[in-house]
């Protein structure tokens, strides 16, 4: 049963951290998949081929993998105030400086080098977020957090989409304008976050010496009910449930920035000016973070997190195969949405239960590992659509490769709840 002491402090510290990460991750968001909308413009200006704009859009994430598990850690040891601050502000510098590309390589570049930037800026929220919050509110508090990637869609795609009209202006092209704009306010927040985030309970000045003593101890008998055996760092990146994990977060992710970098050129296609793709796009990330939140509070309340993402994983499958023919603007947007909503929902019950299981280094090594073997999904994704539409033309071959990642995820994720019902029952069969 919730104490009224209970609900005060998870009021209190809710309304204190999550708008702030949530408004710091729609602006990572939209710094992320911006190159979406500048292909409208920029690829043509630049003469780059689907296959080459997919690898290029993709290589953030090969940076993303190759640091993220080494910056969670460091943020582990340091604290997230200052590891995030400089997380922002470098990946800031890095996103601006995309209004400089001038060819492949310079392309390649910046977008493996923003890559290395962002790299633990994710995992290191959902790790922030397991010292605040106890297991049994995270998925809902995740959901709110991570409703801002729709979110940044729904503001984003319009915003982008206008600054892309700006062409001609100071002789710049409206895809460079855009890239300056939208980097401004990384370096800006990165800056606030040294003064505003607070890294530990402990610290929390902001709550009453009773709310403090309160939550620190709540979330240290959390820690402390855990599986001793899983604290070191080697056993989080080890464990066979965070490799698991990291195979149905690579289809989410497939699905997530096939989205995210393709949706604006899908649009496109039925021959609308940038600022209505823009519009357009914004539609269905709207229903995107309703869902997400209805979705994540009813897998709190229930308790139930595999179903959750299994379902939620076959309807992005479903759009993605409906939106391969869709002969109209509203057939698309229907589908889209159908996808949207899908990836959207999957994401908090998944990221739930990594912290089930995991505590300390482990819980940073796994979070990380998962994330960033997870990501490359936002690799493999985006550069297969662009090939196959520069072989076939379409983009239905790439859809449906995607569809069948999402339909894999769904299927790892009922492997890796049976293992775990073979692993309590076992536990609970010894104990007695």
């Amino acid at each position: 049963m919730t104490s009224d002491r209970e609900t005060r402090v998870l009021r209190k510290i809710t309304w204190r951290i999550v708008p702030f990460i949530m408004v710091l991750y729609l602006i990572a968001f939209i710094d992320r998949v911006n190159i979406g909308f500048a292909s409208l413009t920029m690829n043509q200006d630049l003469g780059f081929s689907s296959t080459v704009f997919g690898v290029g859009a993709g290589i953030f994430f090969l940076g993303y993998f190759l640091f993220e598990v080494p910056s969670n850690l460091i943020l582990h040891k340091v604290g997230a105030r200052i590891w995030i601050a400089r997380v922002m502000i470098t990946w800031g510098l890095v996103s601006g400086a995309m209004a400089l590309v001038q060819g492949t390589t310079s392309f390649y570049t910046l977008r493996f080098l923003l890559g290395v930037a962002e790299a633990g800026f994710f995992p290191g929220i959902i790790l922030y977020l397991s010292y605040w919050f106890p297991a049994r509110r995270r998925a809902a508090v995740t959901a709110m957090f991570m409703a801002a990637a729709p979110l940044a869609t729904a503001i984003g795609s319009p915003i982008s989409g206008a600054l892309l009209e700006m062409h001609g202006i100071w002789g710049l092209a409206g895809w460079q304008w855009m890239f300056i704009i939208e980097a401004v306010p990384a370096v800006i927040f990165g800056v606030v976050v040294l003064f505003f985030l607070t890294d530990r309970p402990e610290k929390a000045k902001w709550l009453t010496d009773d709310e403090r003593a309160w939550l620190v101890k709540t979330m240290e008998q959390e820690q402390a009910g855990k599986v001793k055996a899983s604290h070191g760092i080697w056993a989080g990146l080890a464990d066979v449930r965070v490799l698991a994990l990291s195979l149905i977060y690579f289809g989410t992710s497939a699905g997530l920035y096939t989205l995210g970098i393709w949706a604006p050129q899908i649009i496109k296609s039925f021959g609308l000016s940038s600022f209505h793709v823009g519009l357009i796009n914004s539609i269905p990330a709207v229903f995107a973070v309703i869902g997400m939140i209805v979705w994540a509070r009813h897998s709190d309340r229930t308790g139930e997190r595999t179903w959750h993402v299994v379902g939620a994983c076959l309807l992005a499958a479903a759009g993605l195969v409906f939106a391969t023919g869709a002969t109209t603007v509203f057939a698309v947007m229907i589908a889209l949405t159908l996808v949207n909503i899908g990836i959207s929902a999957s994401k908090p019950p998944l990221w739930s239960m990594p912290t089930m299981f995991l505590s300390g280094p482990a819980a940073a090594a796994g979070i990380a590992t998962i994330n960033s073997l997870g990501n490359l999904g936002g690799f493999v994704g985006p550069s297969m659509i662009g090939w196959i539409k520069d072989t076939t033309g379409s983009f239905a071959g790439g859809l449906y490769f995607v569809a069948a990642l999402l339909v894999i995820s769904a299927v790892v994720t009922l492997i890796l709840a049976r293992g775990a019902s073979r692993e309590a029952t076992r536990t609970a069969s010894i104990q007695h």
